[in-house]
């Protein structure tokens, strides 16, 4: 019987990473290693295999089935705000401009401008389309006439993990169903 894992190069094999607590390291970006990683922890004793896939890895003298999802075994405490990152700025916003809405040409704001003394901050940067980045220009929301959609804040991990969970990635393997939370149909 055809297997599609056992034809998949073991490069399409990437391994689910889930904390010591079975839950996953993080949503968005999904928590996956290579398999090689995912192998070397493995013998390093410092994780423990809950799924695997069917396809095998050989070496002269041992068959190894690819683990598909393992576990820490030392609990990582996520910090309990995130770096202020352009990715972690557009995650925080969903990917859309505060300003319209768009999805497109992305970019970030200083709500004041720093020519007017604003800070490069969670609570003064918001996620803007260039074209109303353009536009705003260096005046605030107000001088411009354009009024944000939700005002900025320094967000929790908590809540990126949140928003992440809105944004599935393109591949799940069948066995990571059980640790994930998409309404979606997992690939096989």
């Amino acid at each position: 019987m055809y297997h599609p894992d056992l034809i998949r190069h073991p490069d399409g094999c990437p391994t689910l990473v889930l904390n010591a607590d079975y839950t996953p390291l993080s949503y968005y970006p999904l928590s996956v290693w290579p398999w090689q990683t995912a192998i070397k922890a493995v013998f390093l004793e410092r994780v423990n295999i809950v799924s695997y896939y069917e396809r095998e890895v050989r070496s002269p003298s041992a068959r190894l089935k690819l683990p598909s999802v393992i576990a820490l075994k030392q609990y990582v405490r996520p910090s309990a705000f995130p770096a202020f990152t352009r990715f972690n700025l557009f995650l925080r916003d969903k990917f859309a401009c505060q300003y319209c809405g768009s999805q497109r040409d992305l970019t970030f704001d200083h709500v004041v401008p720093r020519a007017q003394g604003g800070r490069t901050a969670w609570e003064n940067v918001a996620t803007a389309c260039a074209p109303c980045n353009l536009k705003k220009g260096g005046r605030t929301p107000k001088q411009a006439g354009m009024p944000l959609k939700i005002a900025p804040i320094r967000p929790t991990s908590w809540q990126l993990q949140e928003h992440g969970r809105s944004f599935p990635p393109h591949y799940l393997h069948e066995t990571w169903r059980d640790w994930l939370y998409w309404d979606i149909e997992l690939e096989a």
